[in-house]
């Protein structure tokens, strides 16, 4: 499918996302939304990338939502543009591949939360900047709240969303909102190197690690542990489970059976 909003591209099992909207600084409306959804259905679908690195065209990660598709509109346009906002994180997260955010500059609300709502960061160590910006405009980050507050402590979430403050990248790495800090001129090299060190497991073992993790998240913790020990025991019957530890005591490397994630 050609796309109007964002880039795809797939290789050695890496896809690579970009969001290209640099005049509009990649700002976020329903039409690129649905794109990102589609993109992301599609390669989970197919299942040939293990890893996905979401990155952005020209100075800017993402501005958050376009608003012109929020200011003057009525209230079920809007109410639409944050449904589709919320299916775009939905699909994000049940999608079978890790999926890195690489922020080269600004991320700030909608682009904040885009990136939030990804499994793992890296970051630009001089451009990238992160923030939850909306009460500038007295327009609450409701909705980036969501993802920010489960990757950060509580005080920290709520400090961004009163300051409005804008956060460097090793800033980011100290409150655990980023995960690698890399120099601006290789942060590409850098993110896809550490993207090909996280796709050396089977593409089963990555889907299957990404659902435990949420799913148990949400649970009590004796509720996870019924979860987790039936995971443990399918895990341990899979073809490529099975491999693993054979190819360990056989002192070799393994050889995945790549066929399918499920």
């Amino acid at each position: 499918m050609d796309y109007k909003h964002i880039l795809y591209e797939e290789k050695e099992s890496i896809g690579i996302l970009t969001l290209n909207n640099p005049e509009k600084r990649n700002a976020l409306g329903r039409e690129a939304e649905e794109e990102i959804i589609h993109c992301i259905q599609d390669a989970g679908n197919r299942a040939d990338a293990k890893v996905i690195i979401f990155k952005a065209a020209g100075d800017i990660f993402c501005a958050g939502h376009d608003r012109k598709e929020i200011l003057n509109q009525p209230l079920s346009s809007i109410r639409r543009l944050f449904q589709t906002s919320f299916n775009m994180m939905s699909a994000l997260r049940t999608a079978p591949q890790c999926i890195i955010a690489q922020v080269q500059g600004i991320a700030m609300a909608g682009g904040c939360h885009l990136a939030a709502g990804c499994d793992l960061i890296t970051a630009g160590e001089e451009k990238a900047r992160f923030g939850m910006t909306g009460l500038i405009y007295s327009y609450n980050c409701s909705t980036p709240t969501v993802a920010v507050s489960r990757a950060v402590p509580q005080k920290k979430c709520f400090e961004m969303l009163m300051t409005a403050n804008l956060y460097t990248a090793a800033e980011a790495q100290a409150f655990h909102l980023v995960n690698k800090v890399f120099p601006d001129d290789k942060l590409d090299e850098m993110t896809f190197a550490w993207a090909k060190e996280i796709a050396r497991p089977s593409k089963y073992a990555i889907a299957m690690s990404k659902q435990v993790f949420y799913a148990q998240s949400e649970m009590t913790e004796q509720q996870a542990y019924y979860y987790a020990k039936e995971m443990m025991a399918m895990a341990g019957v899979s073809v490529n489970s099975i491999e693993g530890f054979t190819a360990f005591i056989e002192k070799r490397d393994p050889v995945w059976d790549e066929s399918t994630v499920f």
